[in-house]
């Protein structure tokens, strides 16, 4: 049961006095009337920021870690090494405060990882006949016991997402507006624009 609850628990239900409140709590006086005037749901308590022994070093440590990812797992370097190695460089730390740090390192570059890298994405939204996306692709199919490599049209609608597909021998001009014009008809009118693949 939180701090606050304590106190009002006290002085609400039980009826004691300020007095006996601090006596029990260890709080003075006026942080218990502050407490019960307030109005908040549990106090909050600053937190000072404590130095660690690990702080002139951690740069240097990160760089290790950074080099030490960039090899195979055969050759890298233990954290007991990474330890040992920033004590001899003046560190009086324990291991496991290394080991939090890596944690805490390889945690960060995991989320950079995945966020950053790999473009910017937005979100897509499409109203109704706005437009339309075209892409080929390659596939195979089987014409008389013999093997034949396929152009596969795709063509489908940015809203709905209703689509129609369409396989051909060749990848020409012909047939791209052959597919476009059996998409229209299948799909029921043509959108206001088309979205195409930079290599279609």
């Amino acid at each position: 049961m939180g701090l606050l609850n304590v106190i009002r628990r006290m002085a609400l239900r039980q009826k004691l006095p300020i007095r006996e409140i601090a006596r029990r709590t260890g709080l003075s006086r006026n942080t218990i009337k502050k407490y019960l005037n307030s109005g908040t749901v549990e106090p909050k308590f600053a937190v000072p920021e404590r130095p660690s022994k690990l702080d002139p070093f951690a740069d240097k440590l990160a760089a290790w870690l950074k080099t030490e990812a960039s090899k195979s797992r055969k050759q890298r370097r233990p954290l007991t090494r990474l330890h040992a190695d920033l004590v001899a460089l003046g560190f009086t730390g324990s291991y496991g405060r290394v080991a939090a740090f890596a944690r805490a390192w390889r945690a960060d570059r995991q989320r950079e990882q995945q966020t950053t890298g790999r473009g910017s994405f937005v979100p897509l939204s499409f109203r109704a006949g706005e437009a339309f996306q075209f892409d080929w692709s390659e596939d195979y199919a089987v014409f008389g016991g013999e093997r034949t490599k396929l152009q596969v049209a795709h063509i489908k609608l940015s809203h709905s997402r209703a689509f129609l597909v369409r396989a051909y021998l060749l990848q020409t001009h012909e047939m791209l507006f052959d597919a476009h014009w059996h998409g229209f008809r299948v799909l029921g009118g043509v959108p206001e624009r088309g979205i195409y693949d930079s290599e279609a």
